[in-house]
């Protein structure tokens, strides 16, 4: 049996998304820029594509800039914010422990730059608690920048409540939305969210393609210089065939959000619990709300490095945390910031399901992570 448990990291395209895209590869392939009927046939697929975003997330077509994909948009959003700040004479960043290697390198790189960066602790559970931004909050913050769901727990942050707090004392705020776009409820009518990212293939998009939101009578700093495509704010031809299947596949996520969460939950809940009844065994932010498809589990004794090419060889895809840390011999900072040890960091899994994930197909897991955990444990007992 195969069964592919790391969403997290990337998703299938849908059929009906591949469906969108091909005539933009083959018949309608034109320059959207050109002015004959070709291009300005490319120019209308985004345009429509642009309109329907801007209506599934509750905001104007003019405010949503594609791009790359998401940390194209959090390096350009941070950058914006910073500009911003500068030009006001506010200097100080605040993001927190836990955010994507988008946000903390570009936050790095402003930190070189002279700006002041707070990362905020997130507590047992991994949630960011209001009362540790409104106590770093200063008349000098520029930008809050707190992700709407992480990518390694699933944990779910309460970015209202922490729009609100940063619009009162004069900041702006940013929620990076990429592992949350599609899975859970999301809209940007009447909040306090100036910015967001999105990238197209966690919910069933290609990859490569992005979705930037900046609030109305913000200037985007830009990136790429060159042609005057977005609004001159990202300068490249646009990726028209990326841009109509993530358009689609995004339409596609929301109709079906409800149905899809509700089944990844019930499958999510049922791996959890028969997995806990390993002896060793414990789940990670499994006391507050999370994405419905995520589940992150430690299992003692066992690192990660060992256990996940067996379960790759039994057929299984899951992942050790974030796809663009694979490779780091370091554990995962987001489960560092938990509490966790580094040893307990570095026996942990991200099980990420699927909107067609069954009951056979956990089942399988739950199988063969017994049993492999089991036989690991005695070959380092024995060693």
């Amino acid at each position: 049996m195969f069964v592919y448990a790391d969403n997290a990291a990337t998703t299938r395209v849908l059929p009906k998304v591949l469906e969108a895209m091909l005539p933009y590869f083959t018949e309608q392939y034109g320059n959207p820029s050109s002015t004959y009927p070709l291009g300005q046939e490319a120019s209308r697929a985004l345009i429509g594509s642009r309109e329907t975003i801007a209506g599934l997330l509750g905001c104007r077509p003019g405010e949503i800039t594609f791009t790359s994909g998401g940390s194209e948009a959090d390096n350009q959003i941070l950058r914006t914010a910073a500009t911003w700040g500068k030009k006001q004479g506010r200097t100080h960043l605040i993001s927190s422990a836990i955010e994507h290697h988008a946000i903390l390198h570009t936050l790095e790189a402003l930190q070189a730059e002279g700006f002041t960066v707070t990362l905020l602790p997130v507590n047992r559970e991994g949630q960011v608690e209001p009362a540790a931004l409104e106590q770093a909050l200063t008349p000098e913050t520029a930008l809050v920048s707190i992700m709407a769901a992480n990518n390694e727990t699933g944990a779910i942050q309460p970015i209202a409540r922490l729009a609100a707090m940063a619009h009162a004392r004069g900041a702006l705020f940013h929620t990076d939305a990429v592992q949350a776009l599609g899975h859970i409820p999301l809209t940007l009518k009447d909040t306090d969210i100036d910015f967001l990212s999105g990238s197209a293939h966690k919910f069933h998009g290609p990859k490569g393609v992005g979705i930037l939101f900046a609030r109305r009578g913000i200037e985007l700093e830009s990136l790429i210089f060159g042609g005057e495509q977005e609004r001159g704010k990202r300068a490249g031809t646009e990726n028209v065939p990326g841009i109509v299947g993530m358009a689609a596949a995004l339409e596609e996520a929301i109709r079906n959000l409800e149905a899809n969460a509700s089944r990844m939950a019930a499958a999510r809940d049922a791996l959890e619990q028969q997995l806990l009844t390993l002896p060793g065994t414990r789940v990670h932010s499994g006391q507050v709300p999370r994405l419905p498809g995520h589940l992150n589990m430690a299992f003692d004794g066992v690192p990660a490095e060992a256990l996940l090419p067996v379960l790759g060889m039994a057929g299984i895809c899951v992942s050790a945390g974030s796809a663009c840390a694979s490779g780091s011999p370091e554990p995962s900072h987001v489960l560092l910031a938990l509490g966790c040890t580094p040893e307990e960091a570095r026996c942990s899994l991200r099980f990420s399901l699927g909107d067609d994930i069954t009951l056979e197909q956990v089942h399988f897991i739950v199988e063969t992570v017994t049993r492999e955990v089991a036989r690991l444990r005695k070959l380092h007992q024995q060693a």
